[in-house]
């Protein structure tokens, strides 16, 4: 039996009005201890979110959300926040904030591949819906 992992994963979400509590899944975020694994995947739906609020800057909010999978791969151009220990950059990542651009609470879970738990939970939290009895 192949080696399971427990890993800890926040939703990223786009909040167009904050005071509205009205969001967006775009994204996900896996952080896997044992294995040193950090890493966040975007997908943004942008008629979903104009559906939300047609006033949105959208170019501001991909400039946003493509800093977060440059702070978990480390990168030097993350700043000083790329450069601490994996752990501590994903509790970063993952702190609460009234932002338009926030993350669920932190989840748990088991897989034996972290890309490929990356990949369901893109599908069941961030990907539209789809009617799998067709």
């Amino acid at each position: 039996m192949p080696d399971r992992c427990l890993y800890d994963y926040a939703i990223i979400r786009v909040v167009p009005k904050v005071e509205r509590e009205e969001f967006v899944n775009v994204g996900v975020i896996v952080s896997c201890g044992a294995k040193k694994f950090l890493e966040a995947r975007i997908e943004i739906d942008e008629s979903r979110l104009r559906a939300i609020d047609s006033t949105l800057d959208l170019e501001l909010i991909r400039h946003h959300l493509a800093v977060i999978p440059v702070i978990c791969a480390g990168a030097k151009e993350s700043g000083a926040i790329g450069q601490l220990p994996h752990r501590e950059r994903f509790h970063w990542l993952v702190a609460p904030r009234s932002t338009i651009v926030q993350t669920s609470r932190v989840h748990t879970g088991f897989c034996e591949n972290l890309p490929s738990a990356i990949e369901h939970l893109l599908d069941r939290m961030v990907r539209p819906s789809v009617d799998r009895r067709l």
